[in-house]
């Protein structure tokens, strides 16, 4: 029971941190796109220039001195589940590689699209939701899928703050038993099934994906 209920914190740990990290990556990726693709000014060059930083320092250093940091700084005064700086952590570690996901998704598209969306009378927003990214979504979906897989095992080392995720699960039992190994086999096995299922259901979407495309 211990294993199942350490897998499930891994999992939702997993999944609100790539919502986070989609939240902010698909802001920095507009703000990244829009300066590349819109008249300059102030205003963009500065949002340009601090999301820019912001990837470059956060995809530069180690995800786990980003977490001691955010846990032992940020919250180091807050009366509040380790989880929560947890998963902020992760969002915000994430954030900056679905940033150039989400970006490198709308470049795909061929730039007449938005051309012909402006000719249409469409404001650039409107171009933008209903004709860009509809179509950026097949290049971005299979790579937030893998990102999400990266994510969860990068989730591990949650155990350094106190989060009861699978492997401080394992590690708890071993400590206890004092076997080590099979605890920390069983832990891989379950990252390794959930990995292969993952893999094959996008490998599964890709096709589907293609198999539209063909249409």
């Amino acid at each position: 029971m211990a294993y199942i209920n350490g897998f499930k914190t891994t999992l939702i740990l997993s999944f609100f941190a790539v919502l986070v990290g989609v939240g902010l990556g698909l802001i920095l990726a507009i703000i990244k796109y829009m300066a590349n693709h819109m008249e300059k000014n102030i205003l963009l060059t500065v949002l340009n220039w601090i999301a820019n930083i912001y990837i470059t320092i956060i995809r530069g250093t180690p995800v786990y001195v980003q977490l001691l940091i955010i846990y032992f700084f940020v919250f180091a005064q807050m009366d509040t589940s380790p989880l929560v700086p947890a998963v902020i952590c992760f969002g915000i570690n994430s954030s900056a590689y679905v940033a150039e996901i989400i970006r490198a998704g709308i470049e795909a598209v061929d730039p007449g699209q938005m051309e012909a969306g402006r000719s249409l009378g469409l404001s650039w927003l409107d171009t933008m939701i209903s004709i860009v990214m509809p179509q950026a979504i097949k290049n971005i979906l299979p790579a937030l899928g893998n990102e999400f897989i990266v994510l969860i095992k990068e989730t591990a080392i949650v155990g350094t703050i106190a989060v009861m995720d699978v492997t401080k699960a394992a590690q708890n039992i071993g400590a206890i038993t004092f076997k080590f190994l099979p605890p920390l086999l069983i832990t891989a096995a379950m990252y390794l099934i959930v990995v292969i299922l993952l893999t094959k259901l996008l490998s599964a979407f890709e096709r589907r994906l293609a198999q539209s495309d063909r249409r």
